[in-house]
């Protein structure tokens, strides 16, 4: 009876002792812990309580209740000493979770909080508010997430370059000074970059696409400056039949009409009209009907450079024939073949010594008289591909000026009275290798 009286009071002890331990105000996890290790060792100790109860040893020496207090007090004060030093070590990790988690409000009070216990209820709250916090801290960075996702991207670098030159700078097939030149870049006229090394830049300006070395180029700011000083807006017209009015209203008088993808000078946007100039004069246009785009001039491929050659030779040879044409019926109905004669030595020994111009009279009345060519000295200077001058236009500039040296007059007037002094000749050219009688500078055979 004494035993088991003695093995109670260690039990309440026990008991007691993880009460006052699980009351110990941590405020973490591991004061949690430490209690369900105490309850653990409370389940430790009953379960050996009632092994005890249960042994049927009659006898119990006063020697072996005084061992079995001396085994449970070591096993209490082990169990005390084991509870203390977990509860320590974990402590301060807990508690400084506990303030990463808080708010400051809820910091300052956990660090000033002189309480010996939370209650359950106060314990919930704490946690509410924490995950609460947590919650509000996510939808915040997802909030920032969201937002950083709908901002514009970051404006790029300028594609934009001018050219940087007096008059126009060669745009090549391949970077190289040697390639094929595939087009032109004149002055103030601009392009687009496609690609840039430290030589050379890859750019595309109108129907043009090749290669510029780059210190012919301007970039950046300084090629957009540039681009404002020389570009120009331009307005085309959205419309089959554009009014091109002479004051901003609707009941203006009309200057002119625009059809459809035409495309004038735009001065200035003025709410719903858009000044522009048209041929000359100042005119509006309703802004709704009218596109409008700022313009830089590009660049000229090398086949387009060669139509407008090839176009500029025709028309220049046009107008050569017709004026020639005009020259020429002005010369055959007003001038005597004397001056026409005479123009055309002028034309071809004005600097030769008399003789030669005698000689070069002497050919074309050898032809005249000869069954192979035209009868009259007119025909005869004017067939085709005979004579330079008469085909050129320079001799009938002389005749319808009356600029002839009197010199080839006369010897237009010898031959056509009848002197010849190159024989038989029926041609004559530059002295060289050619045989023939040689009379000044020419050769006449």
């Amino acid at each position: 009876m004494k035993t088991n009286c003695k093995k109670w009071k260690h039990l309440l002890f026990i008991t007691a002792a993880a009460i006052t331990f699980a009351s110990i105000p941590f405020y973490t996890l591991a004061a949690d812990a430490n209690t369900k290790e105490l309850d653990g060792t409370d389940k430790k100790q009953e379960a050996t309580s009632d092994k005890m109860d249960s042994e049927e040893d009659p006898v119990t020496t006063a020697g072996a209740a005084d061992l079995l207090d001396a085994e449970i007090t070591a096993e209490e004060e082990a169990l005390v000493d084991n509870s203390l030093e977990q509860a320590e070590e974990q402590k301060p990790e807990t508690v400084e979770v506990t303030l990463a988690m808080a708010t400051p409000d809820q910091a300052d009070q956990v660090k000033t909080e002189e309480k010996p216990m939370l209650t359950a209820g106060a314990a919930n709250l704490l946690d509410a508010e924490i995950i609460l916090e947590e919650e509000e801290a996510a939808a915040f960075i997802q909030g920032r997430t969201a937002q950083a996702e709908k901002q514009e991207p970051e404006e790029l670098e300028s594609t934009l370059v001018m050219a940087k030159v007096n008059q126009y700078v060669n745009i090549r097939q391949d970077a190289d000074q040697d390639s094929e030149k595939v087009g032109v870049l004149y002055k103030d006229c601009g392009g687009e970059i496609v690609e840039k090394n430290q030589e050379w830049t890859k750019i595309t300006s109108g129907d043009v696409t090749g290669w510029i070395k780059n210190e012919y180029l301007c970039y950046g700011d300084e090629a957009e400056e540039l681009a404002k000083d020389v570009g120009h807006l331009t307005a085309y017209s959205g419309t089959e039949t554009l009014r091109v009015r002479k004051e901003a209203s609707m009941e203006s008088g009309v200057l002119g009409l625009l059809a459809n993808g035409e495309a004038v000078e735009a001065i200035a946007e003025e709410g719903d009209w858009v000044s522009v100039s048209y041929e000359g004069t100042m005119g509006y246009v309703a802004a709704e009907y009218v596109n409008i785009k700022f313009d830089i001039d590009t660049a000229e491929s090398m086949e387009s450079i060669r139509a407008k050659e090839e176009a500029e030779r025709a028309r220049a040879a046009a107008e050569a024939e017709a004026k020639r044409n005009a020259q020429k019926e002005a010369v055959m109905t007003s001038a005597s073949e004397l001056d026409i004669l005479a123009a055309l030595i002028q034309c071809e020994a004005g600097g030769e010594p008399y003789e030669g111009q005698v000689a070069v009279g002497s050919v074309v009345m050898n032809r005249v008289r000869s069954g192979g060519y035209p009868n009259s000295i007119t025909e005869v200077i004017y067939a085709s591909g005979q004579f330079v001058p008469a085909a050129k236009g320079r001799m009938e500039s002389l005749i319808l000026t009356g600029n002839i040296r009197s010199s080839c007059v006369q010897a237009a007037q010898e031959v056509i009275n009848g002197r010849c002094n190159v024989g038989d000749a029926l041609h004559f050219r530059r002295a060289g290798n050619r045989e023939g009688l040689i009379i000044g500078n020419h050769v006449f055979y």
